[in-house]
């Protein structure tokens, strides 16, 4: 609602083997809070160089880089050197991720947002994922409500930035 977007996905998400239930969940999640003409899921933990999710426009060009997790300063520079807007969504430890990332050569670095989610609502809600699912998601006055089945959830959307260097 916030975004003025309003759509029905049918989303097919390939889980890696050594992506946990809660990074393919974060995954999802900023794809829906992403979401636009030209997104795509890349092949996530396993894709090496390219980000979680991608956006590009009818030229194939990159407009945005989006990851997830615990990304290095160097993928964030690369991906801010490439695309006009790079973000990061993180169910990690946000103070530890801002830590590694601070002081760190980065383009753009100020214009990078974090958001971060509350790891345990995160396990929570990973916990009732299966392989099949419907889910609801909104955003209306910052917050992030989530439906899954019976169960729902209002998650807050914090943003962090990192300081200009």
């Amino acid at each position: 609602m916030d975004r003025s977007v309003y759509e029905t996905l049918d989303l097919r998400v390939a889980r890696h083997p050594s992506e946990t239930a809660e990074y393919m969940l974060v995954r999802i999640l900023a794809y829906c809070l992403e979401y636009q003409e030209g997104i795509a899921l890349t092949e996530g933990v396993s894709s090496g160089d390219e980000p979680a999710l991608v956006v590009r426009d009818l030229t194939g060009r990159i407009t945005a880089w989006i990851e997830v997790g615990m990304p290095d300063a160097e993928r964030l520079h690369r991906g801010s050197k490439r695309a006009d807007r790079v973000a990061v969504y993180t169910h990690r430890d946000v103070r530890q991720l801002i830590g590694n990332l601070e002081g760190q050569r980065i383009h753009r670095s100020q214009d990078i947002p974090i958001r971060a989610f509350d790891r345990t609502l995160v396990e929570e809600i990973a916990a009732h994922l299966a392989r099949r699912i419907s889910m609801s998601i909104s955003v209306s006055g910052g917050e992030l409500f989530i439906g899954l089945g019976e169960r729902s959830w209002t998650v807050p959307l914090v943003e962090h930035r990192l300081s200009p260097h």
